[in-house]
């Protein structure tokens, strides 16, 4: 259950300074928008085990927070970007990904304090036996495609609301496949080196060593290795690589810093040594991927 063909957690895990003392709140801006989906108007929902669901374009300030749910809560967040609070920490939700919440999981979610948008699909699954493999599941946040299609099926059954019953019952069908997909069988190993890593994302600049990650996720050098090469196709070294390279093409896209500045952000003291680096792994040299990709004003 829950498979993703990506399992990249593009969340940040940081501790935190006090303990919570959860309670139940909810607070929206006046700029936030919020479509209910519930069982009287999707009666397809009961056979499912759904108890309610939604669709949020959420600006300016949003905040969800829950003690003790009896319901499993589950995110598909397709812009913008959310923060999550629980026991473990605080960790950042991103765009095209699906958060899990078991019930009886205390929580936070809300608007990420450094952005001013979210938009993103909620669902509300009972404690049922056809949702069981989320029971035993830790708070997780999973880069995941579905992310998209969850949110435009309830947004077709949304739209549908008093229409077809058919029609209705075929997307209703069609998010509870989806769902279906989310693993709930991943060690708790392999999520430890997903966050590890998410926490190595935010952080490029530092000088990150293959053992500092073993630490940070409390795994020898080899068992770190084996996991990651099962979750992203590569060594911890060159996945690292990977996301210095992936970032500093997002930033290369456009004028506003130089390669010198770029190199830095990156962790690359010496830009020549970033230079050398970027070439061996995109095929050309940041000034010329720059040229070539840097979106150009029509005539």
């Amino acid at each position: 259950m829950f498979k993703t063909d990506k399992n990249l957690c593009k969340s940040v895990i940081s501790p935190l300074s006090h303990k919570m003392a959860w309670r139940d709140d909810v607070y929206l801006a006046p700029a936030c928008k919020e479509r209910f989906l519930t069982t009287t108007d999707i009666p397809e929902f009961v056979e499912q085990q759904i108890f309610m669901a939604g669709l949020a374009d959420l600006n300016d300030g949003y905040r969800v927070e829950r003690q003790n749910p009896d319901v499993h809560t589950l995110l598909a967040t397709i812009g913008g970007c959310g923060q999550l609070t629980t026991d473990e920490g605080r960790q950042q939700i991103g765009q095209n990904t699906v958060t899990v919440l078991p019930a009886k999981t205390a929580f936070c979610f809300e608007l990420h304090p450094q952005h001013r948008h979210w938009k993103m699909a909620w669902i509300l699954l009972k404690a049922h036996p056809q949702w069981r493999a989320i029971d035993d599941m830790a708070p997780v946040v999973l880069e995941s495609d579905m992310a998209e299609s969850v949110y435009s099926a309830l947004n077709l059954v949304h739209r549908d609301i008093h229409g077809r019953q058919t029609f209705r019952a075929l997307m209703v069908s069609e998010v509870v496949k989806l769902l279906s997909g989310v693993d709930g069988s991943m060690k708790p190993a392999s999520i430890r080196v997903m966050r590890v890593f998410n926490l190595v994302e935010s952080q490029l600049h530092l000088d990150w060593t293959v053992s500092a990650i073993a630490n940070h996720a409390y795994l020898s050098e080899e068992q770190l290795n084996r996991i990651c090469k099962k979750l992203y196709g590569k060594t911890p070294r060159d996945y690292v690589i990977s996301l210095r390279m992936d970032k500093a093409k997002d930033l290369l896209r456009t004028k506003d810093w130089s390669v010198k500045m770029i190199a830095s952000r990156l962790g690359y003291r010496d830009a020549n040594n970033f230079t050398h680096r970027f070439t061996k792994s995109i095929g050309m040299s940041p000034r010329l991927f720059r040229t070539t990709n840097t979106t150009r004003k029509s005539d």
